[in-house]
């Protein structure tokens, strides 16, 4: 009851800031970031939009990839129109696409262009079921297998770039606390709703694709650090907010919901904060593998926390990004 009190009030937790706070308040404080470059993943609508912007008033370069080129491109007039000086470069990615990825690598590598904060913000609730080219459901190559490979590729040019400039990189995932409604064997139920219709349900899809977000966190930070790079990588829960994300199922039923549990939702703005903290505070420097909520760090689920299980995914999301993919989900045959 208390936790609910003082998020409903905004009472700011150790780090100065609670749930009322805006992306703006928590830059306040940032370093210079003219000389950043941020890539931002769904930066067209919503909580990425409001990212793109408050960086982009803080001086970054940004390059913001997009499935749909011309509102990509309105968004960055709108910027524009807001800050002049503004840098921003809109480049074709499609996530759920492995292929739209690699190519977005090799386009954006062609600018020559450094790259100091990678920000996997997209995501997609899927109602209805559907596998994309590579055959993986839609929901988790969206939300996570897209940004693994994306974040994989992208990795060598952050750690170059955080040795020349000595400024430390930083890797923010985008997850949800809806990450904590699966438990259970993440790859096992992927596997069921890959190969059967029957099975998809749109919220436990979601959860699987968020959990393995904060996994993807946690094994990243390990090996980072191992590699002795100056990089870092932390998921961050932007909160309850009205976005895009249920574009698939606007309606009576959608509006109704979201007023019942209006007291509890946050502003755009407000949603951005975390985001937007975790990628640009001095004092988080050379925090990583952690997991945000409301600007402070947070508690995730039990699994969440397993770093077996987050060794496993990523075992599994290399076999999934570098082999015909199809076979793994097949359906078992009859000897």
């Amino acid at each position: 009851m208390l936790k609910t009190i003082k998020y409903l009030i905004g009472t700011a937790g150790p780090s100065g800031y609670g749930s009322k706070s805006t992306a703006e308040q928590v830059t306040d404080n940032s370093v210079d970031l003219q000389s950043c470059t941020a890539i931002i993943t769904g930066a067209t609508s919503g909580i990425g939009a409001e990212t793109a912007r408050v960086l982009a008033k803080r001086g970054a370069r940004l390059v913001l990839p997009a499935r749909n080129l011309k509102v990509a491109a309105k968004i960055k007039d709108q910027i524009l129109s807001e800050f002049l000086d503004a840098k921003i470069t809109v480049m074709h990615l499609d996530l759920s696409s492995l292929k739209s990825v690699r190519r977005f690598v090799s386009e954006f590598e062609d600018l020559n262009l450094p790259l100091n904060l990678l920000i996997n913000n997209a995501g997609k609730f899927s109602y209805d079921y559907g596998i994309t080219e590579d055959g993986i459901e839609t929901t988790f190559a969206t939300n996570y297998l897209g940004h693994f490979l994306l974040t994989k590729l992208l990795l060598k040019k952050m750690i170059s770039t955080a040795k020349t400039t000595g400024v430390q990189g930083r890797i923010v995932n985008v997850t949800s606390g809806i990450h904590t409604w699966f438990s259970g064997d993440l790859i096992r139920s992927l596997g069921q709703i890959t190969r059967d219709k029957r099975h998809y349900d749109a919220t436990r899809a979601y959860a699987i694709s968020k959990l393995a977000n904060v996994l993807h966190t946690k094994e990243l930070a390990c090996r980072l650090q191992m590699m002795e790079a100056n990089v870092t990588v932390n998921c961050v829960h932007p909160g309850i907010v009205r976005t895009r994300l249920t574009r698939d199922r606007e309606g009576f039923i959608t509006d109704l919901v979201f007023f019942l549990t209006s007291k509890f939702l946050k502003t755009i703005p407000q949603a951005a904060a975390t985001t937007c903290y975790v990628a640009t505070h001095p004092n988080l420097r050379n925090v990583s593998g952690k997991y945000f909520a409301d600007c402070n760090e947070a508690s995730n689920s039990e699994i969440g926390c397993n770093r077996k299980e987050a060794a496993r995914l990523w075992s599994f999301s290399e076999i999934m990004i570098s082999t015909d993919f199809k076979p793994v989900f097949a359906p078992p045959t009859m000897a």
